[in-house]
């Protein structure tokens, strides 16, 4: 009955004002009369009766004379509600307010009241009247003439029939104050469960929509804290698939496009062979270095896309050796300078021969050290010039790789290290897959590194791996 949200939200609600507030007014009810309204009426009711024996005291006829005292009540019952009635101090009946009793005047009233009053002392009593179904307070007054001789005894009660009745009533007013917090609370948690559920639902169609491969817009963040906290979710992961998605359909058309040119060229010089282009030796050295270059291209296409499937699978797996920098750095950079000359650039290096030892593996950082000095070579105009230089800064290797050539734009030097951003028409990195540097990134941060990058448009880039002294792997 109550499985979903909405009805669980709306009893959450109707339940507590459905419990709480009958138990509240009964027994505040209950209270109020037990302990409030009984103890004032019993205590006004005796200080009406004992103010009256005293005025009565002084008037000895009253209790001698029956036709008397009965005048003396019946001009009394006019002013007071109470019935009083008059007794000897045996207890027989001498006169009484209500007229229903006449025919009880002279019979002896054995109540303990009477014997109490009879000892001088003012009794009260409250009992439940089984004839009329009500409470009656009892007050017995000793009266005492001028010489403190008791004359009489006054009896004075009263029955608030009317007064239970009220509460009674009051009673139905709690029921019917009851029912309408039930139904404000019930309207009240229907319309939170709206609010509350609708989010849910939007966001449980969204997911559902997603799985189905129904993407669609951002879902608005509203309702309570943890509803748009879920939102936010749904939206981050909505974006990131978004995201994976354009990746591969960019991976898709950098592959048709990488792949295209140097197989065209590779078949242009197979066709030119069979053609008879190997009948010149000079045509034939041509178009063999040529079918060798594009070869090696699709090689580090081949490399790229392997160390993207390494990404995919999980952790990159590094094997780690102690590499004195000073050293190994030398190696990596010795064929990429003879690059840098056959292009006419100047070619620097600063590498200090006391650099500290550390752990790293010698094939994946040379990698990147190749990606990042390629592309300082490649994006630099003939007759610029290219560095490389090796330090140590605050328990960091650095190894700073620094060009002159074109810059990369403010906007775009945090997408650089993005999968297959390749930078705008014009500008650096426009060619090739766009994952060297994304690559690059991950190969250092596996070491437990990073790479920063600092450019200005037109005047060149300078980008360097920080790497820590004490080298340790970090799953990536």
């Amino acid at each position: 009955m109550f499985r979903t949200l909405r009805s669980r939200l709306v009893l959450s609600h109707a339940l507590p004002l459905l419990v709480i507030i009958p138990i509240i007014g009964v027994a505040l009810s209950n209270l109020i009369q037990t302990r409030v309204l009984l103890p004032s009426l019993s205590r006004s009711l005796m200080t009406n009766a004992v103010l009256l024996a005293n005025v009565t005291g002084d008037q000895s006829q009253l209790w001698s004379n029956p036709v008397y005292a009965e005048y003396y009540l019946t001009h009394l019952r006019h002013d007071i509600s109470a019935r009083v009635q008059f007794l000897t101090p045996g207890g027989q009946l001498l006169a009484s307010s209500e007229v229903t009793e006449a025919p009880l005047i002279g019979m002896v009233l054995d109540f303990a009241g009477v014997a109490q009053a009879r000892s001088g002392q003012v009794a009260s009593y409250t009992y439940n009247n089984l004839a009329s179904a009500a409470e009656v307070i009892d007050v017995f007054v000793p009266v005492l003439n001028q010489n403190q001789q008791l004359i009489g005894i006054l009896r004075m009660s009263y029955t608030y029939n009317n007064l239970s009745t009220e509460f009674t009533r009051s009673r139905y007013v709690i029921v019917g104050i009851l029912a309408l917090g039930l139904l404000v609370g019930t309207i009240l948690g229907w319309s939170l469960a709206l609010n509350l559920s609708k989010p849910i639902r939007e966001v449980t169609q969204a997911i559902n929509d997603l799985a189905h491969g129904n993407r669609q817009a951002q879902l608005a963040e509203r309702g309570p804290a943890e509803i748009q906290l879920l939102a936010q979710s749904f939206n981050s992961l909505n974006e990131r698939l978004t995201n994976l998605e354009k990746a591969r359909k960019q991976l898709l058309a950098n592959l048709v496009h990488e792949l295209g040119r140097p197989l065209g060229a590779i078949r242009s010089a197979i066709q030119a062979l069979a053609s008879g282009a190997d009948q010149d030796p000079r045509l034939l050295a041509d178009l063999t270095t040529g079918m060798d270059d594009q070869a090696a291209r699709l090689q580090h296409l081949l490399d790229e896309l392997a160390h993207l499937h390494d990404q995919v699978l999980g952790p990159l797996e590094l094997e780690y050796q102690n590499l004195k920098i000073s050293e190994w750095l030398p190696v990596v950079l010795r064929p990429w300078q003879e690059v840098a000359h056959d292009k006419h650039l100047s070619w620097q290096t600063e590498i200090p021969t006391e650099l500290p030892e550390i752990s790293a593996d010698p094939n994946r950082l040379a990698s990147v050290v190749e990606n990042l000095v390629s592309n300082a070579i490649k994006y630099t105009h003939s007759g610029g010039s290219v560095s490389v230089s090796a330090g140590v800064e605050q328990e960091e290797i650095l190894i700073q790789v620094k060009d002159n050539g074109y810059g990369i734009a403010t906007e775009e030097q945090e997408r650089v290290f993005e999968p297959f951003y390749r930078g705008n028409q014009g500008r650096r990195f426009k060619q090739g897959m766009g994952l060297g540097l994304s690559i690059a990134r991950d190969m250092v941060e596996a070491h437990g590194g990073w790479i920063s990058l600092q450019s200005q448009p037109g005047e060149g880039s300078t980008f360097t791996i920080h790497l820590p002294v004490n080298g340790k792997q970090v799953n990536f």
